[in-house]
Parts: structure tokens; sequence; C-alpha cells
């Protein structure tokens, strides 16, 4: 009996361990494989055929890696893929083609500069350009900027190119000439059916990220240390986005003046249907100032609305910019003042001008008489914005950009019941979390674990 009992405690103690090597698995908490090789992926070999990329090999894009109609390239959790400098790698999901990049918190996919630790910078490699079928205020013909021969757009709003999900981009974002560059996160007409969650855009030479048109929505987003712009929306993007971060290097800005949300219906001011009308919430943006050293005079606005948008702004938390909140143009004014272009429940933190114009580019700053009625519009109670002088107001001692403290503190008017309402029908609907805290963070910080705040001195 007793060699029975012993042989049954073995038993349980043997499941109990396969049990728990199954759970980690399905998570990704086993290390992941150590990579053998370095695969070189070449931008004249598309591809065309479904295709695996594991974490046992390291892959190098070398030109624009294109992943064209009707391929699947599905990319292992773990997995490390670098860009070539020299020839500007980058990854391009063409119409009808799909990426299925899913990491985990414990084995996050990377994308990241091939140079070696310490000596990575903005612009080492392009960046991940995905094209979908989804409408946008542009004929279909229109070519993605940045990248030659790659036309977005279309008919289906619930296009689906696939999943990028615990994904960080690093040191990418190149300007191929002016005013045509490739971002860290590129994604021109892509449809609802695609789910984009917890992706960190750092150190980009241009901006974070760029939605052309389309209508996928995104949650938890991280843009750090960009170059220009965190989160820019224009020819007719009307999706929605909750849990958004942007930490800026004080130091460093675009000379278009960089800015955290940049927004246009298009580059024209033209009035095209579907107009822009992105809907944010939860976003937590810390600009240049209240931070210590002088900023650069170059930057601009915590939210620069322009050229007919009709985005809008809830439940967040805009600090540290020369400007907080500019309402461009008598087009993007007059939907302010009639409720098409929105901004509610949102605090103003550090600004020289909470809501005002840019002047002139040497960091000069007024209010001109046009705007006095969007500073009105603004500050009407029922909108419940909030202005305070600096980071200090709202909870926060600086922001270390290599460790930052993300969570608010308890006494922090940034929670509590008051602080966020979703009430409005731009944010009542099954996409957004109803939370009771303004900005991108509660008590919960979901960056743990898998994003990574100094990549510059991580050996890949």
């Amino acid at each position: 009996m007793k060699t029975t009992f012993q042989n049954l405690l073995l038993a349980f103690a043997l499941a109990g361990v396969f049990a728990s090597c199954s759970s980690d698995v399905s998570t990704g908490a086993l290390p992941a494989p150590t990579p053998t090789q370095t695969v070189e992926v070449n931008g004249s070999e598309a591809i065309t055929k479904d295709t695996k990329w594991t974490a046992d090999k390291k892959y190098l894009l070398k030109g624009f890696v294109r992943v064209k109609s009707g391929a699947t390239l599905t990319i292992e959790p773990g997995t490390i893929i670098m860009g070539d400098k020299t020839t500007t790698g980058s990854l391009v999901i063409e119409r009808g083609g799909k990426i299925m990049a899913e990491g985990t918190a414990q084995r996050p996919i990377i994308f990241t500069s091939a140079q070696p630790s310490g000596s990575r910078s903005y612009g080492d490699w392009g960046g991940i350009v995905v094209l979908g079928n989804a409408p946008t205020n542009k004929p279909n013909t229109t070519i993605i900027e940045g990248i030659p021969d790659a036309p977005y757009g279309g008919t289906n709003a619930n296009d689906n190119s696939g999943v990028i999900k615990y994904v960080r981009i690093e040191f990418s974002g190149v300007a191929i000439n002016p005013n045509n560059e490739i971002n860290g996160l590129t994604l021109g007409g892509v449809g609802a059916g695609t789910k984009i969650e917890y992706v960190q855009v750092s150190y980009c030479g241009d901006d974070s990220f760029e939605m052309f048109g389309g209508n996928v929505n995104a949650k938890y987003l991280i843009a750090h240390r960009g170059w220009d712009d965190d989160f820019d929306t224009d020819f007719g993007y009307t999706g929605n986005v909750q849990y958004a971060l942007s930490i800026r290097n004080p130091e460093i800005a675009d000379q278009s003046q960089s800015n955290g949300f940049e927004s246009d219906n298009d580059n024209t001011s033209n009035l095209t249907d579907p107009r822009t009308r992105a809907t944010f919430s939860n976003v937590t943006i810390f600009g240049a100032l209240d931070r210590g050293a002088a900023p650069n005079n170059l930057y601009g606005r915590a939210a620069h609305l322009r050229r007919n948008t009709r985005q809008a702004i809830f439940n967040s938390v805009l600090t540290g910019y020369r400007v907080g909140v500019h309402i461009d143009g008598s087009v993007a004014q007059a939907d302010a003042l009639a409720g098409e272009l929105e901004i509610m429940n949102t605090t103003l933190a550090a600004m020289e001008i909470p809501v005002g114009t840019y002047a002139s580019a040497n960091g000069t700053v007024t209010v001109s008489a046009a705007s006095q009625a969007i500073v009105d519009w603004f500050n009407t109670p029922a909108k419940n914005n909030t202005i305070v002088p600096n980071l200090a107001s709202i909870g926060y001692n600086g922001v270390n950009m290599d460790s930052p403290t993300l969570l608010p503190p308890a006494t922090s008017s940034l929670l509590g019941a008051n602080a966020a309402s979703f009430t409005h029908p731009r944010v009542n609907n099954t996409f957004f979390d109803k939370v009771n805290f303004r900005g991108a963070f509660g008590t919960t910080d979901w960056t743990k674990g898998w994003a990574n705040f100094n990549p510059q001195n991580t050996t890949y």
C-alpha cells in the first residue's frame, strides 16, 4: 500500500509539472531559443507564398521586402528582425497580403537596427508598412509615401491585413526625400479586420505611427523618443485608439515642428469624404517642458488638429508643449464648435499656452483673436477639461526616459470616478473599455515585460 501511495503521489506531481510546462508554453513564459544564424531577406525576392520566420534565427531585411497579395508572413514570438542601413531595409505588407506577428508579453517580436549596441540611431532602417483595401479619401491608385509602387485603399472596411501584437519597432524612420518618409509603423487603408495591440515604436526618425485612411482600431501603443510626430492621422482615417503613451526626448525635434498628435483630412485641406475622424481615448503624452533641461525650440503642439480633420480626444492627459491644443483653420474650428471635432475629459499640464496658436519657429506663442472662441470652447464646463501648471499638479515628478514611472499616484486627479467619461457617442461603443482614469494608466502598468525603454544598450 505504501508503494502504491508513493506512486500515486509521484503521478500527481508529474501531472502538475506537465500542466505547468503546458501553461508556460501557451503564455510564452519559457525562454526563447537562441538564434543560431542570421538569414538575409532580400527585397529583390518578394514573399509570394506563405512563409514563417522562427525565433531560432535572426532575419536581416535588405531593401523593401514585400509580402505580396495572397501570401501570409507568420513571425514566431521572440523573433528578432533587423533592418539593413545601407539598403533602407523595410517590411511592406501589400494589399491582399498578411502579417501574423503575434508575440507575447514574455516574448515580444523585435524589429530593430542591425547596428551594434551603443551605435544605433534614428533612421538606421526603414520601418513596417501595412497596406490594405479599406476606404480612404484618396484614389485607390495612390502610392504610400516612402515606398515606390505601393498603392493602398479600397472599399472593404473590414479588410484583414493580419495581426501585429507585442511588437517593438526600434531605430526606424527614414526620409527618402522631403515630405516622403517611412515611419515607424505606417498603416495605409488598413481595415477593421486587422488587430493591432501592444506596439512600441522607439527612436523613430519620422512619425512613430501614421494612419493614412482606413479604419483599423488599436490599443496599447507607445511612441518613445520619436523625432517628428507621435500619432499622425490623415486621408480619412476613422479608427479608434485606446491606451497610448508618448515620451519625448526634450533635445530632439523635427524641422517641421514636432507634435504629439497631428491630424489632417488631407494634405491640401480638401473636404473629401471620408473625413478624417479618428477617436482617441486614454492617451498620455509627456512632451519636452517641465522635465529639466531647456527643450528644443522646434517643439510645437501636443495636439495640432488642422486641414479639416474631425479627430476627437477623450479622457487623456497632454503635457509639456509650447502649445497644448491648436485647432488650426476656420473649418476645423467650426467643426469643433459644432461638435464634429471634440476634446473632453482631458488634462493639459505644463504648457506655455494651453490652447492657442504657434506664432513662429523660434518658440514664440500667442493666442490669436480667431482662436479665443476655441479657448472658450475647450473650457466649457460640460467638457470637463482641466488645465494645470506643471507635472507635479497631476502627481508626476519628471519622466526618466530610460526607466519611466508611469502609474499616477493614488492621490492624482487623473484617477477616480469623475476623471473619465464614456457617455459621448464616439466612445460609448464596444471597442472602448469603460475605465475610471484619465490618461493611459490607472493602477496597472501595461508596458511591463514586453516594452523596452533603453534599446540602445540592449544586446540582440
